[in-house]
């Protein structure tokens, strides 16, 4: 018996069979002895047993308990089972192989299964379809079951290599199998990792083939692909163009020299030696030099150089050549004379149509004027010097006393008479309300005259203040302008009768002046509106936002007709065709001019900027927040109970003028008043808490010298023009700097000089910073206490509202610092 038969076939019942006490067991193909019950075969029987006259039968695996799945993944048992119940013998005696051979139900001929019926069909499919899900489903196989297969596996491996039979494998089975079904996996993990690298190589280059040729398709093509760097340089300058634009423009460059000799510049001819540069033709190096002075000789109207008489080296030519040397230097002595006279002349001295480039650049630097965006008109040097301002005007300043424009006044009104939107940067009592009132005027007087008619859609004009008492001073001064035009002009404030101001609207005016709540009453009134309306200014702008304004501004701003604004791309175009014909536009009647004056720029200002004006010029005189130099500031370290005697000694050491002292409250005002009465001198107030009669009247008096002292709050600290003030106190500092050039810049106007004295104390220190910064600037000496002051050396954060940082509340805010 072969060692395969040995073996014999491996039948296991379900674990569901336990419970009936059957047992594993595995039967033979060999002859049992049949002891009159079932003969069990011993597995180390290798022998043919006698039958004892039982009868002999073969152990049959019961159908009990099988599962479905199971009988679904194995349909030939039942037959199998079926056919073995019929081969038991009853008549004893052994069985040889042959009939053995013939009882197995897959070695039967046709013949011996006549018995057995024909599968239908269905059951065709039907086994079918369980043979494919069985097939679908994963079989587990126990560990004895891997290792009998690699067994098999390495059996067939060797005798296929020749080693032949079964001799060594089944005594090394049981310890290679383990190994082998190990190493039987991890070679076909490494053989599907292999294959997959070498498909993922193959994409890839057949990627990279593809690329190349669209490329190459590209490239012969002329096509170029845009790179990333490309695309956000036209996203760059696609936004640029819509973005209002602070920086200088080419046409700006005040460099060039505007001489048309310089145009072809010649090479520079050597003034030592023999006048020639080394390894270059010496003729060619005297011929160049010939040409350069007869250019210079035409231009002088005297007599050119001829050519012919170029320098020669040889014998018969050293008196040609010294004649040339005597007549180069007579003519280079009488260029140095023409030069020297030419620049010792003043921009002063000179008629404007002889005025260059250089004249003007000086013009501007004397006066401390700075122009951007873009092309503008010069500078005006006097009033009859401007071809557009009209004779009414011209009288009316004349009448004033205005008998030279400041330096606001000279660059901005040319800019206003071309009816192009300005925005003008400069310091406190520049004549900034003159600087606007004139080209408002001037606009005015190209419209028809105010009928009842026209009145219907409103006025002409209209200017913004931050407070009543500027829009009233702005309603002063423009009548003074309007006296030989006979213009009507509203001040619409808060404090008074909105109905009587409604009735005076309702008459029309050409100009309206007011607050931006009060404006923004009246229209939603029905007392006025904004249709026609093309011409408007927004004084001290960036007060206007500090104080909360900007709601109102924005709200009066859309009550205009969107339509009156330039177009985007139209409005540099425009304001370039004004500024070459030396005249307003033609079609500037229908588009709205913006002018917006403030001391400061802050990012709120320029926000609106962006938004209502189109291609403004803007016009900066000295530097943004800076205060006059005409100026005297002194900082006075005092405790707070040495206030009031501090006061009293520095207004004993000006009693030749009226003095203005500043506060932060209402209730500082009244105590300041008390403190100025008991010295013996007469004081006016103003702050929010008054009416406007008490406020107007306080003011009035003032002016009219009927106060020594006005006590104010930052009320008072914008725009209010009182003639001969030269003292300021600062009481109380206030929080910004801002607010502190504001008040100082009540001093100091119109040319005259002026002093300006604070009082700081140690609570002051979210001033300090910004304060010492500006009295360095300003060349004033610092207090050696404000020195020693840690907050005088470290700038302090805000946050977006401008308020102070402190503590915990200040770190990680390192990028919001004003």
């Amino acid at each position: 018996m072969s060692r395969g038969e040995y073996r014999g076939n491996y039948q296991r019942d379900d674990e569901k069979n336990k419970n009936n006490g059957e047992r594993y067991h595995r039967t033979s193909r060999n002859n049992n002895t049949n002891n009159g019950g079932g003969g069990y075969r011993n597995n180390n029987n290798n022998n043919n047993n006698n039958n004892n006259g039982g009868n002999w039968h073969r152990n049959t695996t019961t159908k009990r308990g099988r599962s479905p799945e199971r009988e679904a993944q194995f349909p030939h048992r039942e037959v199998h089972e079926r056919e073995k119940t019929t081969t038991t013998t009853s008549g004893g005696g052994s069985r040889d192989a042959a009939t053995v051979f013939q009882d197995n139900p897959f070695n039967r001929s046709a013949s011996s299964s006549q018995a057995q019926q024909p599968l239908s069909v269905e059951e065709l499919l039907q086994k079918k379809r369980e043979k494919e899900l069985a097939e679908t489903k994963p079989t587990f196989l126990t560990k004895k079951e891997r290792e009998k297969l690699a067994m098999e596996r390495l059996k067939e491996k060797r005798r296929e290599e020749g080693g032949g039979g079964d001799g060594g494998t089944v005594a090394t089975a049981h310890h290679h199998a383990s190994s082998s079904s190990r190493f039987a996996r991890a070679t076909s993990a490494r053989d599907v990792a292999e294959r997959q690298y070498q498909r993922d190589k193959s994409e890839q280059s057949e990627r990279e083939r593809q690329e190349q040729l669209e490329q190459f398709r590209k490239q012969y093509a002329g096509v170029r692909d845009e790179t990333e760097k490309m695309k956000k340089m036209k996203q760059k300058a696609e936004r640029a163009k819509y973005k209002f634009q602070f920086d200088w423009s080419k046409e700006d460059d005040t460099s060039r020299d505007a001489n048309p000799l310089y145009d072809a510049k010649h090479d520079v001819k050597l003034l030592f030696g023999r006048g020639t540069i080394a390894g270059v033709d010496a003729r060619m190096q005297m011929e160049q030099n010939h040409k350069f002075e007869n250019s210079v000789g035409k231009r002088r109207g005297g007599n050119t150089v001829n050519n012919n008489r170029s320098r020669s080296y040889d014998a018969a030519g050293d008196e040609n050549a010294r004649r040339i040397d005597k007549h180069s230097k007579a003519l280079e002595k009488y260029d140095n004379q023409y030069d020297k006279k030419k620049e010792t002349t003043h921009w002063s001295s000179k008629p404007l149509a002889q005025m260059n480039e250089r004249d003007w650049r000086i013009f501007r630097e004397d006066f401390n004027i700075t122009f951007k965006g873009g092309k503008v008109p010069n500078p005006m040097r006097a009033w009859s010097e401007n071809e557009l301002l009209p004779q009414e005007i011209l009288r009316a300043i004349e009448k004033v006393g205005y008998t030279k424009p400041s330096p606001i006044q000279m660059a901005s009104i040319p800019i206003g008479l071309l009816k192009r939107d300005v925005i003008g940067v400069a310091e406190t009592g520049s004549g900034k309300t003159c600087a606007f009132v004139v080209p408002m005027l001037a606009h005015i007087m190209g419209l028809p005259k105010m009928t009842d008619e026209v009145a219907a859609d409103g006025p002409y004009a209209l200017v913004m203040a931050p407070t009543r008492e500027l829009a009233q001073q702005i309603e002063e001064e423009t009548l003074k302008f309007a006296h030989f035009l006979g213009y009507r002009v509203a001040c619409v404030v808060g404090g008074q009768s909105i109905e009587d101001q409604g009735v005076q609207l309702r008459k029309g005016v050409e100009i309206v002046v007011g607050t931006p709540g009060r404006i923004i009453d009246v229209i939603e009134k029905r007392y006025t509106v904004l249709n026609q309306c093309n011409y408007i200014v927004l004084d001290e702008a960036d007060r206007m936002i500090d104080m909360g304004f900007e709601p109102q501004v924005t709200q009066v701003m859309e009550a205009m007709p969107s339509s009156n604004l330039k177009p985007i791309d139209m409005a540099e175009e425009l304001d370039n065709k004004a500024i070459d014909n030396k005249q307003s536009i033609e079609t500037s009647a229908r588009y709205r001019t913006t002018y917006m004056f403030s001391a400061t720029m802050p990012p709120s200002v320029e926000r609106l900027a962006r938004t209502y004006l189109r291609n403004p010029a803007v016009v900066t005189i000295g530097s943004a927040g800076k205060t006059s130099d005409l100026i005297k500031q002194t900082v006075i370290w005092v405790n707070r109970s040495e206030k009031e005697r501090t006061l009293e000694q520095i207004l004993s050491q000006h009693t030749q003028t009226q003095a203005i002292v500043f506060v932060n409250t209402k209730r500082g005002v009244d105590s300041c008043v008390t403190a100025c009465h008991s010295m013996g001198y007469s004081c006016g107030s103003i702050h929010g808490g008054k009416g406007q009669d008490a406020r107007e009247a306080a003011l009035t008096g003032f002016k009219r010298g009927d106060f020594d002292i006005l006590v104010a709050t930052d009320v008072a600290g914008r725009g209010i023009d009182v003639k001969g003030i030269d003292l300021v106190v600062n009481y109380e500092l206030p929080a910004s700097i801002e607010n502190y050039t504001h008040r100082i810049g009540r001093t100091g106007r119109a040319g005259r000089k002026g002093t300006a004295v604070s009082f700081i104390t140690s609570e002051d220190q979210d001033i300090m910073y910004d304060l010492r910064q500006l009295l360095i600037e300003s060349n004033n000496e610092v207090p050696p206490e404000l020195e020693r002051q840690k907050a005088a050396k470290v700038k302090p954060q805000r946050d977006a509202q401008g308020r102070v940082l402190e503590g915990r509340d200040a770190r990680g805010m390192d990028s919001i610092i004003f």
